[in-house]
């Protein structure tokens, strides 16, 4: 059996500008705590990420006090 192509009601929006500028934190901070390069959190940043290690996730949420499907 194929996989469902994503659609509308799959799609995830990130937030990581808002997150950063609550916060003011840049990029090379946020590097820095988490260990996931400039250019991956970039492209997070940018919506152009296809998929996320839960691990990277959670450090993402960690170091930025949030959670995913929360509005900050």
């Amino acid at each position: 059996m194929a996989a469902a192509e994503p659609g509308p009601d799959h799609v995830i929006d990130i937030h990581l500008d808002e997150l950063l500028a609550a916060r003011g934190m840049t990029l090379t901070q946020l590097f820095e705590q988490v260990g996931v390069t400039i250019v991956n959190l970039s492209i997070l940043k940018n919506g152009r990420a296809k998929a996320i290690r839960f691990s990277t996730l959670t450090r993402l949420c960690e170091a930025l006090d949030c959670q995913p499907g929360a509005t900050c």
